[in-house]
């Protein structure tokens, strides 16, 4: 059969019950009245037997898991074994637990009438020896040890000789006095030495591009620089021949005046 068949199945039987109100002693809970076991499959595979306990320990007190998982891998098989310290946290669990989702998986909770522990004790480690033997369940004091706490209860605290305390505080004396001297040393020391200690200046560190763009500049401003030599010593040049010419001109023109003027004297 389908395991979620099952799961509709124990659910609608948990309906019928409660909607004619049948007793505890006629339930279909009853048959297993003698097993405080029960299955659980459809579980996330990721899960371990810490988170099984967490979700499980809101109806009850788990005495033992049986997390059932492959040998040569070691990863959880996704169903399980619980037991109970009270046989009627089995009876809350398949009631509210059936059916619900875990990480998306729905799973399956019903009884279990005859539970057989693994024969499979060779290959297991020590700790699931142990949870199987001995369960996780917190162990009981036994009689011996609440007695002998009782007993220790009643004894008087012993106190220490006065020898300790002498010695105590004589340690905490030297101990104000050594820091007493520290602190006077270091007055003093403050004392001789200057009272503006010396200042470190830090130097910065040259950057390699900053010396390339300024010589960068240096040879533009220089290159312009020139060229406005050479443009005022054109100029100055051009001005000269323009001197000279128009003084050619002048004197061309005076000398015709001058032949004119000559004949009339």
């Amino acid at each position: 059969m389908n395991p979620l068949t099952k799961v509709k199945l124990i659910n609608e039987l948990n309906e019928r019950e409660a909607d004619l109100g049948i007793k505890d002693s006629v339930s279909w809970h009853s048959e297993y009245k003698d097993s405080a076991w029960i299955f659980v499959g459809g579980l996330p595979y990721e899960l371990t037997e810490g988170d099984i306990i967490c979700v499980f320990s809101q109806y009850g007190e788990i005495v033992n898991v049986n997390l059932v998982r492959d040998k040569k891998t070691g990863k959880s098989k996704g169903f399980c074994f619980l037991c109970y310290e009270d046989q009627r946290s089995t009876i809350l669990a398949v009631d509210n637990f059936n059916g619900i989702k875990i990480k998306g998986r729905t799973i399956r909770v019903d009884h279990v009438a005859n539970y057989r522990p693994p024969k499979d004790s060779e290959d297991i480690d020590e700790v699931t020896k142990q949870l199987r033997e001995e369960g996780c369940a917190p162990k009981m004091p036994s009689a011996s040890s609440s007695e002998s706490e009782s007993e220790e209860e009643y004894v008087l605290p012993v106190k220490k000789p006065k020898k300790d305390k002498k010695e105590k505080k004589k340690k905490k004396k030297e101990k104000k006095e050594k820091k007493k001297a520290l602190k006077a040393e270091r007055r003093e020391a403050q004392e001789k030495s200057p009272s503006t200690p010396p200042m470190r200046v830090k130097k910065e560190r040259e950057d390699e591009g900053y010396e390339k763009y300024a010589l960068k500049g240096a040879l533009e401003s220089r290159g312009e620089r020139a060229g406005q030599e050479t443009r005022s010593a054109r100029d100055r040049l051009e001005e000269m021949d323009r001197a000279r010419d128009q003084h050619g001109k002048e004197r061309a023109l005076e000398l015709p005046l001058a032949k004119n003027t000559e004949p009339n004297q």
